[in-house]
């Protein structure tokens, strides 16, 4: 019972839940419950009237305490995923991105945001890989970042000065 007691506050406070309620008191989405009613989680009660379930407070503490214990009613030990935090979603969003862009299009989205950084604040990153194009015909690979951005800083540069037009 003690592994309840953060939530006893909430429980007290209704002497019935809902089934969206008490899955989202496990942490648990709506649709993931209903699965796993009847063999992890007890099956609720039904108001004879309305035909609604509903969980009882004796109900709601043994959920919870199972939840705890990683165990079901049928005795079968049972491992809880945790829901992502928003920031876990949009860092998993971002690796997505990342994994499904060119490396040359992330390197030179980086290197453009160093050039910038440097002064050159009208470079893009189309101009970017240019210039990598130009520099390195045979690829970047085992050069350092900042050797890159050096190098595209002072490309530009010289490209800047000793062309005004810009063709």
């Amino acid at each position: 019972m003690a592994n309840w007691s953060r939530h006893s506050r909430e429980i007290e406070a209704k002497q019935a839940l809902t089934i969206t309620e008490m899955a989202g008191l496990v942490g648990l989405s709506r649709s993931r419950f209903h699965q796993l009613m009847g063999t992890v989680f007890p099956l609720p009660v039904y108001d004879p009237r309305t035909r609604r379930p509903f969980f009882t407070q004796e109900q709601q503490r043994a959920i919870l305490d199972l939840k705890a214990n990683n165990c079901g009613i049928d005795g079968k030990p049972v491992l809880f995923y945790t829901r992502r935090s928003k920031r876990a979603a949009s860092k998993a969003k971002l690796r997505h991105k990342l994994e499904n862009a060119t490396v040359g299009s992330v390197l030179a989205t980086q290197l453009t945001k160093g050039v910038q950084s440097l002064g050159l604040k009208t470079v893009s990153p189309a101009e970017v890989e240019d210039t990598l194009r130009r520099l390195y015909p045979n690829g970047t690979d085992g050069i350092a970042t900042i050797e890159l951005v050096r190098s595209v800083f002072l490309e530009q540069k010289r490209r800047a000065t000793t062309d005004p037009v810009g063709g």
